[in-house]
Protein backbone atom coordinates (compact mmCIF):
# COMPACT_ATOMS: atom_id res chain seq x y z
CA UNK A 1 0.00 0.00 0.00
CA UNK A 2 1.41 3.41 -1.00
CA UNK A 3 1.84 5.61 2.09
CA UNK A 4 -0.10 8.89 2.06
CA UNK A 5 1.88 11.84 0.77
CA UNK A 6 1.11 15.54 0.66
CA UNK A 7 0.04 16.82 -2.75
CA UNK A 8 1.15 20.39 -3.55
CA UNK A 9 -1.59 22.65 -4.87
CA UNK A 10 0.91 25.16 -6.27
CA UNK A 11 3.89 23.05 -7.45
CA UNK A 12 7.32 24.57 -7.87
CA UNK A 13 9.43 24.42 -10.98
CA UNK A 14 13.17 23.78 -10.86
CA UNK A 15 15.83 25.96 -12.41
CA UNK A 16 19.61 25.90 -12.26
CA UNK A 17 21.77 29.02 -12.42
CA UNK A 18 25.51 29.52 -12.13
CA UNK A 19 26.41 31.22 -8.85
CA UNK A 20 30.02 31.79 -7.86
CA UNK A 21 31.22 28.75 -9.78
CA UNK A 22 28.49 26.39 -8.53
CA UNK A 23 25.36 25.07 -10.21
CA UNK A 24 22.69 26.45 -7.91
CA UNK A 25 19.27 24.82 -7.77
CA UNK A 26 16.22 27.03 -7.31
CA UNK A 27 12.60 26.29 -6.55
CA UNK A 28 10.44 28.88 -8.31
CA UNK A 29 6.78 29.77 -8.01
CA UNK A 30 5.31 32.32 -10.41
CA UNK A 31 7.60 34.38 -12.61
CA UNK A 32 9.24 37.79 -12.94
CA UNK A 33 6.20 39.27 -14.70
CA UNK A 34 4.45 39.31 -11.30
CA UNK A 35 7.02 41.67 -9.78
CA UNK A 36 5.93 45.23 -9.03
CA UNK A 37 7.31 47.88 -6.63
CA UNK A 38 4.51 47.00 -4.17
CA UNK A 39 4.87 43.25 -4.72
CA UNK A 40 8.56 42.49 -5.23
CA UNK A 41 10.10 39.06 -5.52
CA UNK A 42 9.92 37.07 -2.28
CA UNK A 43 13.16 35.18 -1.62
CA UNK A 44 12.98 32.33 0.91
CA UNK A 45 16.13 30.98 2.57
CA UNK A 46 16.05 27.52 4.16
CA UNK A 47 17.84 26.39 7.29
CA UNK A 48 20.75 24.05 8.05
CA UNK A 49 20.27 20.47 6.83
CA UNK A 50 17.14 21.45 4.96
CA UNK A 51 16.19 22.24 1.36
CA UNK A 52 14.19 24.84 -0.56
CA UNK A 53 11.31 22.36 -0.90
CA UNK A 54 10.73 22.92 2.82
CA UNK A 55 8.70 26.02 1.95
CA UNK A 56 6.16 24.22 -0.26
CA UNK A 57 3.47 24.05 2.45
CA UNK A 58 3.68 27.79 3.12
CA UNK A 59 3.71 28.62 -0.59
CA UNK A 60 0.55 26.55 -1.07
CA UNK A 61 -1.08 28.37 1.84
CA UNK A 62 0.03 31.75 0.44
CA UNK A 63 -1.59 30.90 -2.89
CA UNK A 64 -4.88 30.41 -1.04
CA UNK A 65 -4.46 33.46 1.20
CA UNK A 66 -3.06 36.08 -1.15
CA UNK A 67 -5.24 38.08 -3.55
CA UNK A 68 -2.26 38.64 -5.83
CA UNK A 69 0.20 35.88 -6.84
CA UNK A 70 3.87 36.57 -6.23
CA UNK A 71 7.18 35.59 -7.75
CA UNK A 72 8.80 33.39 -5.09
CA UNK A 73 12.38 32.13 -5.24
CA UNK A 74 13.88 29.56 -2.85
CA UNK A 75 17.47 28.40 -3.45
CA UNK A 76 19.07 25.24 -2.13
CA UNK A 77 22.15 26.52 -0.32
CA UNK A 78 25.55 25.28 -1.49
CA UNK A 79 26.01 21.67 -0.44
CA UNK A 80 22.30 21.16 0.27
CA UNK A 81 19.47 19.81 -1.83
CA UNK A 82 20.31 19.74 -5.53
CA UNK A 83 22.88 22.55 -5.45
CA UNK A 84 26.49 21.57 -6.05
CA UNK A 85 28.94 21.17 -3.19
CA UNK A 86 32.14 23.19 -3.43
CA UNK A 87 35.47 21.33 -3.60
CA UNK A 88 36.19 22.05 0.07
CA UNK A 89 36.28 20.22 3.39
CA UNK A 90 34.37 22.84 5.39
CA UNK A 91 31.83 25.62 4.93
CA UNK A 92 32.07 29.33 5.72
CA UNK A 93 29.07 31.39 6.76
CA UNK A 94 30.15 34.37 4.68
CA UNK A 95 29.72 32.27 1.54
CA UNK A 96 25.96 32.13 2.07
CA UNK A 97 25.81 35.92 1.92
CA UNK A 98 28.10 35.94 -1.10
CA UNK A 99 25.88 33.39 -2.83
CA UNK A 100 22.70 35.32 -2.04
CA UNK A 101 24.14 38.58 -3.33
CA UNK A 102 25.40 36.91 -6.52
CA UNK A 103 22.07 35.11 -7.01
CA UNK A 104 20.10 38.36 -6.87
CA UNK A 105 22.47 39.85 -9.43
CA UNK A 106 22.24 36.78 -11.67
CA UNK A 107 18.44 36.91 -11.62
CA UNK A 108 18.57 40.67 -12.29
CA UNK A 109 16.51 41.43 -9.20
CA UNK A 110 17.50 45.06 -9.22
CA UNK A 111 14.69 46.47 -7.11
CA UNK A 112 14.39 45.74 -3.37
CA UNK A 113 13.16 42.25 -2.51
CA UNK A 114 11.13 40.81 0.32
CA UNK A 115 13.43 38.42 2.19
CA UNK A 116 12.39 35.52 4.42
CA UNK A 117 14.67 33.09 6.19
CA UNK A 118 14.18 30.12 8.50
CA UNK A 119 16.73 29.18 11.19
CA UNK A 120 20.18 29.45 9.56
CA UNK A 121 18.47 31.12 6.62
CA UNK A 122 17.02 33.65 9.04
CA UNK A 123 20.51 34.36 10.35
CA UNK A 124 21.73 34.94 6.80
CA UNK A 125 18.75 37.18 6.05
CA UNK A 126 19.36 39.36 9.11
CA UNK A 127 23.00 39.95 8.29
CA UNK A 128 22.31 40.51 4.60
CA UNK A 129 19.60 43.07 5.43
CA UNK A 130 22.16 44.91 7.56
CA UNK A 131 24.93 44.74 4.97
CA UNK A 132 22.73 45.53 1.95
CA UNK A 133 19.84 47.47 3.53
CA UNK A 134 18.91 49.06 0.21
CA UNK A 135 18.15 45.63 -1.30
CA UNK A 136 15.54 44.50 1.27
CA UNK A 137 12.05 46.03 1.41
CA UNK A 138 10.56 43.74 4.09
CA UNK A 139 12.31 41.14 6.24
CA UNK A 140 10.84 38.01 7.84
CA UNK A 141 12.80 35.86 10.29
CA UNK A 142 11.39 32.47 11.25
CA UNK A 143 13.35 31.30 14.29
CA UNK A 144 16.76 32.59 13.16
CA UNK A 145 18.05 33.22 16.68
CA UNK A 146 21.73 33.36 15.75
CA UNK A 147 24.39 31.65 17.86
CA UNK A 148 25.88 32.26 21.31
CA UNK A 149 28.49 34.94 21.64
CA UNK A 150 32.05 33.81 22.27
CA UNK A 151 35.06 35.31 24.00
CA UNK A 152 38.56 35.84 22.56
CA UNK A 153 40.10 33.41 25.06
CA UNK A 154 38.06 30.62 23.46
CA UNK A 155 39.91 31.03 20.15
CA UNK A 156 42.71 28.43 20.64
CA UNK A 157 40.31 25.67 21.68
CA UNK A 158 37.86 26.63 18.94
CA UNK A 159 40.52 26.50 16.25
CA UNK A 160 41.95 23.25 17.58
CA UNK A 161 38.52 21.64 17.37
CA UNK A 162 38.29 22.60 13.69
CA UNK A 163 41.76 21.22 12.96
CA UNK A 164 40.89 17.96 14.70
CA UNK A 165 37.62 17.64 12.76
CA UNK A 166 39.47 18.12 9.47
CA UNK A 167 41.43 14.97 10.23
CA UNK A 168 38.30 12.85 10.69
CA UNK A 169 35.89 11.77 7.96
CA UNK A 170 32.28 12.91 8.26
CA UNK A 171 29.16 11.02 7.25
CA UNK A 172 25.41 11.38 7.40
CA UNK A 173 23.10 8.49 8.23
CA UNK A 174 21.59 6.70 5.23
CA UNK A 175 18.27 4.86 5.18
CA UNK A 176 16.85 1.64 3.74
CA UNK A 177 13.86 3.39 2.19
CA UNK A 178 11.93 6.64 2.03
CA UNK A 179 9.78 5.54 4.95
CA UNK A 180 12.91 5.59 7.09
CA UNK A 181 13.70 9.12 5.92
CA UNK A 182 10.15 10.22 6.74
CA UNK A 183 10.43 8.69 10.22
CA UNK A 184 13.66 10.62 10.77
CA UNK A 185 11.90 13.85 9.80
CA UNK A 186 9.08 13.10 12.22
CA UNK A 187 11.58 12.32 14.97
CA UNK A 188 13.21 15.71 14.36
CA UNK A 189 9.80 17.37 14.47
CA UNK A 190 7.12 15.33 16.30
CA UNK A 191 4.45 17.77 15.10
CA UNK A 192 5.10 16.95 11.44
CA UNK A 193 2.23 14.96 9.91
CA UNK A 194 2.92 11.70 8.09
CA UNK A 195 1.75 12.94 4.69
CA UNK A 196 4.04 15.97 4.85
CA UNK A 197 6.94 13.82 6.09
CA UNK A 198 6.48 11.42 3.18
CA UNK A 199 6.47 14.28 0.69
CA UNK A 200 9.48 16.01 2.24
CA UNK A 201 11.44 12.74 2.38
CA UNK A 202 11.53 12.55 -1.42
CA UNK A 203 13.03 16.05 -1.55
CA UNK A 204 15.35 15.56 1.43
CA UNK A 205 17.06 12.38 0.23
CA UNK A 206 18.02 10.53 -2.95
CA UNK A 207 18.61 6.86 -3.67
CA UNK A 208 22.18 6.09 -4.69
CA UNK A 209 23.84 3.15 -6.43
CA UNK A 210 24.16 1.30 -3.12
CA UNK A 211 20.35 1.13 -2.98
CA UNK A 212 20.16 3.26 0.16
CA UNK A 213 18.60 6.70 0.58
CA UNK A 214 21.11 9.44 1.39
CA UNK A 215 20.40 12.89 2.80
CA UNK A 216 20.92 15.69 0.27
CA UNK A 217 23.51 17.43 2.37
CA UNK A 218 27.28 17.52 2.23
CA UNK A 219 28.63 15.83 5.41
CA UNK A 220 31.25 18.58 5.60
CA UNK A 221 28.48 20.80 6.99
CA UNK A 222 28.91 18.85 10.24
CA UNK A 223 32.31 20.43 10.84
CA UNK A 224 32.32 23.41 13.16
CA UNK A 225 33.57 26.77 12.01
CA UNK A 226 36.94 27.85 13.42
CA UNK A 227 35.73 31.46 13.66
CA UNK A 228 34.42 33.01 16.84
CA UNK A 229 31.07 34.77 16.99
CA UNK A 230 31.67 38.45 17.70
CA UNK A 231 28.62 39.92 19.38
CA UNK A 232 29.56 43.49 18.54
CA UNK A 233 29.51 42.66 14.85
CA UNK A 234 26.08 41.02 15.06
CA UNK A 235 24.70 44.09 16.81
CA UNK A 236 26.21 46.30 14.11
CA UNK A 237 24.54 44.25 11.36
CA UNK A 238 21.16 44.15 13.06
CA UNK A 239 21.31 47.84 14.00
CA UNK A 240 21.84 48.72 10.33
CA UNK A 241 18.67 46.93 9.15
CA UNK A 242 16.34 49.49 7.56
CA UNK A 243 13.53 47.14 6.51
CA UNK A 244 10.63 46.39 8.86
CA UNK A 245 11.12 42.98 10.46
CA UNK A 246 8.54 40.30 11.24
CA UNK A 247 9.91 37.92 13.87
CA UNK A 248 8.08 34.58 14.24
CA UNK A 249 8.85 31.82 16.73
CA UNK A 250 7.13 28.71 18.01
CA UNK A 251 5.94 28.57 21.59
CA UNK A 252 7.44 25.08 21.94
CA UNK A 253 10.74 25.87 20.26
CA UNK A 254 13.84 24.25 21.72
CA UNK A 255 16.38 26.41 19.90
CA UNK A 256 17.52 28.59 22.80
CA UNK A 257 17.06 25.80 25.33
CA UNK A 258 19.56 23.62 23.49
CA UNK A 259 22.25 26.27 24.05
CA UNK A 260 21.54 26.46 27.77
CA UNK A 261 23.54 29.04 29.70
CA UNK A 262 25.68 29.78 26.64
CA UNK A 263 22.81 31.65 25.03
CA UNK A 264 20.25 32.89 27.57
CA UNK A 265 17.02 34.46 26.36
CA UNK A 266 18.18 37.85 27.60
CA UNK A 267 21.08 37.81 25.13
CA UNK A 268 18.73 37.28 22.21
CA UNK A 269 16.36 39.97 23.45
CA UNK A 270 19.22 42.46 23.63
CA UNK A 271 20.06 41.72 19.99
CA UNK A 272 16.50 42.07 18.76
CA UNK A 273 16.14 45.33 20.68
CA UNK A 274 18.58 47.09 18.33
CA UNK A 275 16.41 46.43 15.25
CA UNK A 276 14.38 49.55 14.51
CA UNK A 277 11.01 48.20 13.37
CA UNK A 278 9.97 44.81 14.72
CA UNK A 279 6.66 42.95 14.82
CA UNK A 280 6.76 39.83 16.97
CA UNK A 281 4.54 36.76 16.88
CA UNK A 282 4.75 33.60 19.00
CA UNK A 283 2.73 30.70 17.60
CA UNK A 284 1.14 28.27 20.09
CA UNK A 285 1.40 24.51 19.50
CA UNK A 286 4.37 25.13 17.28
CA UNK A 287 8.05 24.17 17.42
CA UNK A 288 11.13 25.28 15.50
CA UNK A 289 9.68 24.29 12.10
CA UNK A 290 6.93 26.89 12.19
CA UNK A 291 6.45 26.73 8.41
CA UNK A 292 5.70 23.00 8.69
CA UNK A 293 3.67 23.06 11.88
CA UNK A 294 1.31 25.91 10.97
CA UNK A 295 1.77 26.85 7.30
CA UNK A 296 -1.67 28.49 7.00
CA UNK A 297 -1.05 30.75 10.00
CA UNK A 298 2.46 31.59 8.84
CA UNK A 299 1.12 32.38 5.35
CA UNK A 300 -1.49 34.76 6.80
CA UNK A 301 1.20 36.51 8.81
CA UNK A 302 3.45 36.81 5.76
CA UNK A 303 0.65 38.16 3.56
CA UNK A 304 -0.48 40.73 6.14
CA UNK A 305 3.06 41.90 6.80
CA UNK A 306 4.12 42.17 3.17
CA UNK A 307 0.99 44.05 2.09
CA UNK A 308 0.87 46.43 5.05
CA UNK A 309 1.13 50.05 4.00
CA UNK A 310 4.29 51.79 5.21
CA UNK A 311 3.87 55.10 7.05
CA UNK A 312 4.82 58.07 4.88
CA UNK A 313 7.32 59.37 7.42
CA UNK A 314 9.36 58.05 10.32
Amino acid sequence: MTPPAYTPTHPARSQYVRVRGLNYHLQLWGDASLVTPKSPALVMLHGWMDTAASFQFVVDALAQTSKNPRFIIAPDWRGFGLTESPPADSYWFADYLGDLDALLNTLALNQPIDLLGHSMGGNVAMIYAGVRPQRVRRLINLEGFGVPQTQPEQAPQHFARWLNELQSPTALTSYDNLAGVAQRLMKNNPQLSLDKANWLASHWARRRDDGRWHILGDPAHLRASPLLHREEETLAYWRNIKAPLLWVEGEATQMLRQWGNRYPRADFESRLAVVRKVERVTLPQCGHMVHHDQPQTVARLIEAFLTKREPTSE
